[in-house]
This record gives C-alpha cells, sequence and structure tokens, in this order.
C-alpha cells in the first residue's frame, strides 16, 4: 500500500485582527467536503462596495433558483473571482481537510487582484502569503464570504448534473454526492464510479461488498 503524501498541517487558530490594514478584501467557502464523489469546489470572491449585491445569504440557506441568480450577479458585479477545485485523486491521496485547504489556496492564488486580508469560512487556514482569518459561520456573516458559498455551490451542483448524465443511476443530480440511503443503494448494486471518493468510508465499504457478491 502506497504511503499518503503529506501537506503542510493547516492552522488551527484563528488570527484576530485588532486593526485591519485598508485595502482590498476578500472572502473564501467551499463546498463539497461531506459528499462521497466529486471535487470539493472553492471559491474566492472580492466585492465591490460601488456595485452591491442584495439578498447575499449563506447558499445553503437559499433555493436553487435564487443561488443561480445571485452567481450570475456575483460575476457581474464583483471586482474579481476565482473558483478552484481538488480533485477527487487529490482528496484521496491528501484527505479531504486538506484538499479543501489546497483548493482554498488556488481560489485565492487565482484572484486577479491581490487582496491585503482573506476572510475565510471554518475555523481552519490554508497557507497563504497574505493575512487571513477564519470566521466560524463566516458565510452567514461576511458577505464576501456568502458570495463566495453561492459561486462554489452553484459549480458543484453544477457539475453534479454533468455526472448524472454519465451515470444515471446513481443519482447525482438529485442527493448531488451526499451519502443519502438512494446513493448508498445504487453504490452497493453498482459499485463505485470513476468520480467517487474511495478514501470515504461508505464508498470503501460499498466497493468491497460488490467485490464479495461477484
Amino acid at each position: 500500500m502506497r504511503s499518503k503524501k503529506s501537506l503542510p498541517t493547516p492552522k488551527a487558530e484563528q488570527a484576530s485582527f485588532d486593526w485591519h490594514p485598508p485595502g482590498l478584501v476578500a472572502g473564501v467557502d467551499e463546498a463539497g467536503r461531506g459528499p462521497l464523489a466529486g471535487p470539493v469546489v472553492t471559491a474566492a470572491v472580492i466585492l465591490d462596495d460601488m456595485h452591491p449585491i442584495a439578498g447575499l445569504a449563506d447558499s445553503k440557506v437559499l433555493t436553487a433558483a435564487r443561488r443561480e441568480k445571485l452567481y450570475d450577479e456575483i460575476r457581474a458585479k464583483a471586482l474579481c473571482f476565482c473558483i478552484a477545485e481538488a480533485s477527487v485523486q487529490e482528496i484521496d491521496e491528501f484527505n479531504i481537510l486538506q484538499a479543501t485547504m489546497l483548493a482554498m489556496r488556488r481560489a485565492v492564488m487565482g484572484l486577479r487582484l491581490k487582496p491585503v486580508r482573506v476572510l475565510i469560512d471554518g475555523n481552519r487556514l490554508p497557507q497563504l502569503d497574505v493575512p487571513a482569518e477564519a470566521i466560524v459561520k463566516g458565510d452567514a456573516l461576511v458577505q464576501a464570504i456568502s458570495a463566495a458559498s453561492i459561486l462554489a455551490k452553484v459549480t458543484r451542483d453544477r457539475w453534479c448534473e454533468q455526472l448524472h448524465l454519465q451515470y444515471p443511476h446513481y443519482g447525482f443530480d438529485a442527493h448531488k454526492g451526499y451519502g443519502t440511503a438512494v446513493h448508498l443503494a445504487a453504490l452497493r448494486e453498482h459499485g463505485a464510479c470513476p468520480e467517487h471518493r474511495r478514501s470515504f468510508a461508505p464508498v470503501a465499504q460499498a466497493c468491497q461488498m460488490k467485490r464479495e457478491t461477484v
């Protein structure tokens, strides 16, 4: 069994900014840490104060139709944004936490404009070359993070809908890769497709059961 590569351990502490330097602030969030298949998608967004966007909120509390509308508005009005991901192969190689940190780093590094500060949803920070702060429930508290959560969520949902066209028997268009009863039953019946995360226990168990019944 080949050993897994290791990445630098993400920082666990939150930075506390008593003084905020003037300049551009980016919000960062992810979609897809929990599902059993597909990449983890991240987005970094720098909003334009001169072009406010009404209705920004945590993507999980918005309807799919509202997310789609805001997705287009964010892309049109933001000063800049970058959507990035870590692949299934990277998730299986490094683990989901480190793959998420890698994708977040890619999103920040891919911004056309460099921020002076980065605000990240959650309680972990990727390694960046700019000051960063982790904010628990930031997707509900910080508009730039809300915008990032919407871009990441819509991008990943669209990816799942495309995957459904390739593998309709799994039902990716409905459960978006999460471990629902329907998804687990399909895994037991059909085994895993190339986009399943084999390092996740439910996928590994389903593949083992499929091999034992063949």
